[in-house]
């Protein structure tokens, strides 16, 4: 297997398809690159290098206590590019991954980097407060550590059918879907659970959109009850410049499955253009 070693020695796993100009993806949270793998497929097949590492704490990179904040993570993003000697980047952000684009672009002055993608993204801020008042209440992410805390395999339970959008009368994720993401999801472990559903509800990534000065796509289900869209990608939208924003109608968060073609296609044209 093959690692990237960041600077307080946490090693970050990462696959590396293909050929061609790099296209690193950051995946959401709780899961692992292996979210990844029909999309990168995709890409290198047409021609691109597909690259996607485990978040610290998360999949088969190592489990440090700390380093959950997102100036950390946008740091571990700086070594997957400059250990890997990439230029010319487009980095793919699921969800949580999108708070490391904002922060990288800000923090690192988007070295190397020459497009973006935030795809059912935390961009820009999740919160409810007085100045942004489409985020989600405090209570709902205190309610969450409560239940991850008592009980976390039936937590996700839960929480990964609304993340694909399934109910009584819809289904489209199958259940075998459902079963792998809460075993995903396990794998990592609690205190980078935890920490990181902290800091991706809680950071505050407005300051940081002028700096994703780069062609951006951004996608989003209209759907979407784990990121909702006024306060994310509508917003992000509004706030990034060179933005392009895509939704799609009825789609719930985890679109990278439910929308799997879709997703695919308009990546790949995003690419090429």
């Amino acid at each position: 297997m093959s690692y990237i070693t960041t600077q307080d020695n946490t090693n970050l796993f990462y696959k590396d398809w293909g050929s061609g100009k790099p296209v690193i993806f950051m995946h959401g949270w709780p899961l692992s690159s292996d979210s990844w793998d029909d999309h990168a497929m995709a890409v290198a097949d047409a021609g691109y290098r597909a690259i996607a590492y485990d978040r610290r704490g998360f999949g088969r990179s190592t489990h440090p206590w700390g380093g959950y904040d997102y100036n950390t993570l946008a740091d571990d993003l700086a070594a997957v590019i400059t250990q890997l000697g990439l230029t010319d980047v487009t980095l793919v952000g699921f969800s949580m991954g999108g708070g490391e684009i904002a922060r990288y672009m800000s923090r690192h002055q988007g070295r190397s980097v020459s497009k973006a993608v935030l795809v059912a993204s935390i961009v820009p801020y999740m919160l409810k407060t007085e100045d942004n008042p489409q985020g989600t209440d405090q209570t709902v992410f205190d309610e969450m550590a409560i239940n991850m805390i008592e009980d976390r395999a039936a937590f996700f339970a839960d929480f990964f059918k609304t993340f694909y959008g399934v109910t009584m009368m819809n289904h489209p994720a199958s259940q075998e879907v459902l079963e792998w993401s809460r075993s995903v999801g396990m794998s990592a472990n609690l205190k980078a659970t935890l920490a990181c559903a902290g800091a991706f509800s809680s950071t505050d990534f407005r300051p940081d959109l002028s700096a994703i000065n780069v062609p951006t796509l951004i996608i989003h289900g209209t759907e979407d009850k784990t990121v909702p869209i006024d306060a994310s990608a509508r917003a992000a939208a509004i706030g990034i410049p060179h933005a392009q924003l895509i939704e799609y109608e009825g789609a719930p968060h985890g679109l990278l499955v439910t929308e799997k073609q879709r997703f695919s296609n308009d990546l790949l044209a995003f690419l090429a253009d």
